[in-house]
């Protein structure tokens, strides 16, 4: 877990001002003050949504949640794509002619 301290040094442009408002939306969501790697990257692209592709705040909300849904539907596509492999090869064959077909 990383300290708040840490990721104020850590992330450019970025002030515990910033950081707190942050916290304050629901933007990121540290768990009592501790942020895993997850939430710092989340932070940086907030810092960069405002400040290099000057993205206004009642925006940012929609953009996150975008990116977390992409985020998701990747997952779930990487996890199907885990249970397809895992099938015998008649099975996986049949999938790929069903998709083929579409």
């Amino acid at each position: 877990m990383i300290a708040i301290e840490m990721v104020l040094e850590q992330v450019r442009g970025l002030d515990r001002r910033q950081l707190e408002n942050f916290i304050a939306q629901g933007w990121v969501r540290p768990e009592n003050d501790q942020f895993d790697e997850i939430d710092v990257a989340r932070v940086r692209l907030i810092v960069e949504l405002r400040n290099e592709m000057a993205v206004e705040d009642d925006t940012i909300p929609l953009v996150l949640s975008l990116l977390d849904d992409l985020y998701d539907t990747r997952r779930r596509l990487r996890n199907l794509l885990n249970a397809v492999a895992a099938q015998p090869e008649p099975v996986r064959a049949a999938i790929r002619a069903q998709l083929n077909d579409d």
